[in-house]
């Protein structure tokens, strides 16, 4: 007997290793090809009166925000044989678009960051459906999201480097940076196509992960629009400064005083994902789907409480401003981590919701990054002179105010849905 349990202790640990190499390598690799031009200032250049770093941001988000919309329909019909295939084509997009932008002087070469931007926003949704529905998807959920927390930061650090070092201009750099990551992308992408299926066991605990009809997503949004909306809303503004910070974390890092410095970007980042990492991936012992989808509330309060507190604190003068900057990181992934991926597993494990995550994930992310590009129109024309320090500040309050009332409010939702559900099962076995 122990020998087996040994054996069998060994299989998962394995399974557990090459799942979450196969998922952190490819999605961090991806990173490569969407962040490395955000550590660019592009100083000086503007078009039709706004900021042309601004527009970058812009068209690359819109076309992300596209990417998600249209992937509603194709990432929750993705068939398993497909994955591999869709995964390498949209890099390679990606890339293309990326030497196209370089090639194509300024102004005129806008369009191809939208272009890059649209093929890139169908990858999380492929890299996930490989690890949703399983035993040990709140493990590799979190390991996968790390990936883009540690991501960013390391890509925009060579981004600097390969300015810096190799004398490479602003404009080739995203593509050079992004060639650097092709080859360990492939290996990781057949690694992760040589992930199992899941087990009996993961489709017990978990319910089964089917491609959906759009006669499956119409039920379930009707079925669930109110939590659905109240999800949208609190992550739109989540997304929003999330990104805002991302995409403008050396305008940020430079106003604090951290000018030139190119490891700030990535140990920050490694900080904040090694808590995250911690905190989220012990949800993985709580058995019950219910309990754990209540635990992932208790979270989004923690995030939304960080938020205020330390903005308060570096306000006044009491916080370090790298504490600060950390603490703000973690505040907003500890609430965008969960609604990634795992929020939406234990929901539908929760639910039996025929389906998968994929297509809830998509939905939030349309509204997040249509978000995040209606917050920098506001802060172009409506908030000019405020410095990108003092927006970020003034964001943070807000996703705090909007993320505690709307989590509130789900969790009320919910336990009044499972009472309900949980009496109509008692009433059914007593008829």
């Amino acid at each position: 007997m122990s020998r087996k349990l040994t054996f069998k202790q060994s299989s998962r640990l394995v399974f557990v290793l090459h799942a979450s190499l196969a998922a952190f390598g490819t999605y961090f690799c991806m990173y490569a090809f969407r962040k490395p031009f955000s550590v660019a200032t592009f100083d000086g250049l503007s078009f039709m009166g706004m900021d042309y770093k601004i527009l970058l941001v812009i068209a690359q988000v819109l076309g992300y925000a596209l990417s998600k919309f249209v992937g509603i329909k194709v990432i929750s019909e993705l068939k398993p044989s497909r994955r591999l295939l869709y995964l390498i084509s949209l890099i390679v997009l990606a890339e293309i678009s990326l030497v196209l932008f370089a090639w194509v002087p300024a102004p005129y070469n806008i369009p191809f960051m939208f272009l890059n931007g649209f093929p890139l926003g169908m990858i999380w949704g492929i890299v996930f459906s490989y690890i949703e529905g399983r035993r040990f998807t709140d493990i590799l959920g979190v390991v996968l999201s790390a990936s883009f927390i540690v991501s960013s930061g390391v890509v925009k650090s060579v981004g600097l480097y390969v300015m810096n070092s190799w004398g490479i201009s602003e404009f080739w750099m995203p593509s050079v940076t992004g060639a650097l990551f092709f080859v360990p992308l492939l290996i990781c992408s057949f690694l992760l196509q040589s992930v199992p299926p899941p087990t009996a066991e993961d489709i017990e605990n978990r319910t089964e992960r089917i491609p959906m009809t759009a006669e499956d997503r119409k039920k379930v949004i009707k079925k669930f629009f109110l939590p659905l909306f109240l999800i949208v809303l609190f992550y739109t503004f989540l997304t929003a400064f999330r990104d805002f910070r991302d995409n403008f974390a050396r305008e940020l890092w430079d106003s604090i005083g951290y000018q030139g410095d190119i490891s700030v970007f990535s140990t920050s980042e490694i900080i904040i994902a090694i808590v995250v990492l911690l905190i989220i991936g012990s949800i993985f012992y709580i058995k019950d789907n219910f309990k754990a989808l209540l635990t992932y509330h208790a979270l989004l309060i923690l995030g939304t409480l960080v938020l205020t507190v330390s903005t308060i604190m570096f306000q006044i003068g009491v916080l370090d401003p790298f504490i600060w900057m950390v603490c703000t990181g973690f505040g907003l992934y500890i609430c965008y981590v969960p609604f990634n991926c795992l929020f939406f597993d234990r929901f539908i494990a929760t639910f039996k919701v025929k389906g998968n995550s994929g297509f809830l994930i998509y939905i939030a992310d349309t509204f997040g990054y249509v978000g995040s590009v209606l917050v920098l129109l506001y802060k172009n024309f409506g908030q000019a002179n405020l410095s990108w320090l003092n927006f970020f500040v003034y964001g943070t309050y807000a996703v705090a105010v909007i993320g505690i009332v709307s989590t509130l409010m789900l969790y009320v939702h919910f336990v009044a849905r499972r009472r309900s559900e949980e009496l109509n099962k008692r009433l059914d076995y007593g008829q």
